[in-house]
């Protein structure tokens, strides 16, 4: 079917909107027509179809013909929309404020990104006193026009004359490391390649990274990626001359990285073959022919060295309590049963430890809240650190030889705020508070409420609105409501403040939160109760949020929308494809949707201890029976805005384009069934602050249009 094609059906429906007529022009009447083959595969027994294999392809002239013609239905769609370009333009003035992260200290210097409120990236500054005005380090604005190239991670050598930092372009999750003289302000001519999930951890004149096996042309973005390597570069010499530290032969999925410890002693070995547990080695530099000594050589728990006082270290893990504790251990003693408990978590996650001034920072989650805690040495509790409401660390900078540690506050309704701790005698200093112009926090509210999931098991959600809003169903306008949720990789989702939210909400809007399980909240078992065979309590964890939001007049179906990124993604597929009345509008963002393959894709082979795969009679018997992909059927849909990205190598786009083929071939009503592909952007790192304004309001036009809820009225 040509473009010229492609209708736009007028509903022609005049709707009255407290006294404000709008037409509501929702409907689609022709999709692109996307070819189906006859693919199959037989599994176990079973043959399923996979009629657009083909677009896996993503670099195929096929698929970017079809790519061209679903961003043109998609953004013919939105153009309709006639208060799109307002609301840009005011998540383009809440936006529009400055913005800190928590400083590093390195060598006597103190580094930190600002933005100016209008950047694409964020620039990294320095000084050497906090009452100094920085200068300019690195603007990764200059790296390219669109603003898609950016600063992805850097680390400094002991003495502080270098500088490596990482550079990934249009979103990729491949990196390249330059390194810079920093007391020239120079860039050095050594450049290292083919850099992903890695650090640069210095020793001396150079430093250690991880990388994989340059791949081909083909495969840049959708291959496997296999055989991690650990190296070691000298500056000033090529690539191909670095020195092979570790590589795993004879298991090629297995991912490798390393640390040091702060007197450059002792080389840490991290081993891991998916999304959680992992090996540890350690080795002594002064006697390095020795090779690594394994502490850990199994994958059932973490753990994460996070200092030493010689051959003694502090290892942070899920080991002995599922809610993670701190331990002490000799570099001579493997045995576990013997290391020494300095802190213990109780009910709580120990999510993050720090070591600062002979002391230990430690922050834990708290009904899915962030506190923070200082115990001394030998782990008894000194202080705990009042933080301004119900938020998140989200950044803790501290460096053992100092006194000061920093640290980024977040919240619902308070942005990236950064604050000063004296490690000795507890003093808190703000060392940066954002100003977001006409917007009061006092306005806003959040609660926090728990409801039941389908099996009875309570569930924490987070729900946050303006003061003035009344939640009584029938009373004044109903509100349009945003649910989010990820459950998934034991990865916890922690209050934290954003514009299109705070649009959303200015609006009149609610935005929830439900923290389900598969995600980190309440520590290692309330992740494995949404892993593998147990991963639909995740689904009717996330439905019960739905339903409850509505059974207690929060809003109606009519103005409920969901949303999730990638494992959250699979979360809105799997309940809008179980559940196709649950909402009126979902977003499946970078979705991992096609359960029987993503395995077979860059790093997806990683998530198989979340996921299972479809190589057992096991895996395939329960993933098949969720899969979005393979539940597609014939019915009334939300309406859907897929969204993807042509660069994304960590969820490949063509999770998003099969599923988009099939729900439009599959959709009964007349929702608007569309897929947005963003062009030289990728899994969300990195990513501009314009291409996030513009999807945001995209977003929220599109979840507006479809509520048929006017944002001007009042």
């Amino acid at each position: 079917m040509s473009l010229a094609t492609l209708m736009l059906f007028l509903s022609c429906q005049s709707v009255k909107n407290n006294n404000v007529h709008m037409q509501w022009d929702a409907s689609i009447t022709a999709y692109p027509v996307t070819k189906m083959d006859t693919v199959s595969e037989d599994y176990f027994g079973q043959q399923v179809a996979d009629p657009y294999r083909w677009l896996e392809d993503d670099r195929s002239p096929e698929t970017e013909a079809w790519v061209r013609e679903q961003n043109q239905l998609t953004f013919g769609y939105l153009d309709k929309i006639p208060f799109r370009k307002e609301l840009r333009t005011r998540l383009g003035e809440l936006n529009d404020y400055e913005k800190c992260s928590a400083p590093l200290k390195k060598a006597g210097h103190y580094y930190f990104f600002k933005n100016n409120g209008q950047q694409n990236q964020d620039v990294l500054y320095r000084t050497d006193r906090l009452d100094k005005s920085p200068e300019i380090l690195i603007d990764p604005n200059t790296f390219s026009k669109d603003g898609t190239t950016s600063l992805s991670a850097y680390s400094f050598s002991k003495d502080g004359r270098y500088m490596a930092f990482q550079i990934s372009e249009g979103g990729s999750d491949w990196n390249h490391i330059m390194v810079m003289d920093l007391q020239q302000k120079s860039y050095l001519k050594d450049t290292i390649r083919w850099v992903k999930f890695s650090n640069a951890v210095w020793r001396g004149q150079g430093f250690y990274y991880s990388r994989y096996p340059e791949p081909g042309t083909q495969s840049k973005l959708s291959g496997q990626n296999e055989h991690h390597s650990v190296y070691y570069h000298q500056l000033g010499t090529a690539q191909s001359e670095d020195q092979l530290i570790y590589v795993d032969q004879e298991k090629p999925k297995r991912n490798a990285s390393v640390d040091l410890t702060e007197d450059e002693r002792f080389l840490i070995l991290y081993t891991t073959e998916s999304t959680s547990g992992n090996g540890l080695a350690i080795m002594d530099l002064q006697r390095p022919k020795a090779g690594f000594k394994w502490l850990v050589t199994g994958f059932e728990h973490d753990y994460t060295v996070v200092g030493n006082d010689g051959e003694n270290f502090f290892i942070h893990t899920n080991a002995v309590n599922p809610n993670w504790s701190l331990h002490q251990c000799n570099f001579n003693e493997s045995d576990q049963s013997k290391w020494k408990k300095l802190i213990d978590s109780g009910k709580d996650r120990m999510e993050l430890v720090r070591y600062c001034h002979n002391r230990f920072l430690v922050v834990s989650i708290h009904q899915a809240y962030h506190i923070m805690n200082v115990h001394d040495a030998s782990g008894q509790l000194l202080r705990q650190i009042d933080l301004p409401e119900a938020g998140t660390i989200s950044s803790l900078n501290a460096e053992p030889q100092d006194q000061e540690a920093f640290y980024s506050f977040t919240s619902f309704i308070r942005p990236s705020t950064i604050y000063r701790l004296d490690v000795e005698n507890f003093q808190i200093q703000s060392f940066f508070v954002p100003n977001i112009k006409n917007y009061n926090a006092a306005d806003y509210q959040t609660e926090q409420v728990w409801y039941k999931s389908k099996d009875g098991t309570d569930i924490p959600m987070f729900i946050t609105r303006k003061k003035s809003a009344d939640n009584s169903h029938g009373q004044n306008r109903i509100q349009p409501t945003l649910l989010y949720g990820y459950g998934g990789f034991d990865i916890s989702v922690m209050p934290s403040f954003a514009v299109s939210r705070l649009l959303l909400m200015e609006k009149g809007g609610i935005f929830a939160v439900a923290n389900i399980r598969g995600g980190g909240e309440f520590g290692k078992e309330w992740h494995k109760a949404g892993t593998l065979e147990r991963k639909q309590n995740v689904f009717d964890d996330f439905m019960a949020a739905a339903d409850y939001l509505v059974e207690k007049n929060y809003t109606d179906r009519d103005h409920l929308a969901i949303e999730g990124r990638s494992n959250g993604g699979l979360l809105v597929g799997a309940c809008m494809s179980q559940r196709p009345d649950l909402c009126k509008v979902a977003f499946p963002g970078v979705g991992v949707l096609d359960m029987l393959r993503y395995h077979k894709f860059t790093i997806g082979w990683a998530w198989a201890t979340d996921y299972g795969t479809s190589e057992s009679k096991e895996g395939f018997d329960y993933l098949i029976k969720y899969s979005p992909l393979h539940n597609v059927k014939l019915a009334h849909y939300p309406a859907t805005l897929i969204t993807t990205a042509d660069h994304d190598d960590r969820v490949v786009p063509a999770h998003s384009f099969k599923f988009a083929a099939s729900l439009q071939n599959a959709q009964q009503g007349k929702n608007p069934t569309l897929i947005r592909i963003d062009v030289s952007a990728g899994h969300g790192a990195g990513k501009p602050t314009s291409k996030r304004l513009d999807e945001g309001a995209d977003l929220l036009s599109f979840m507006f249009f479809n509520m048929q809820f006017d944002p001007n009225a009042k």
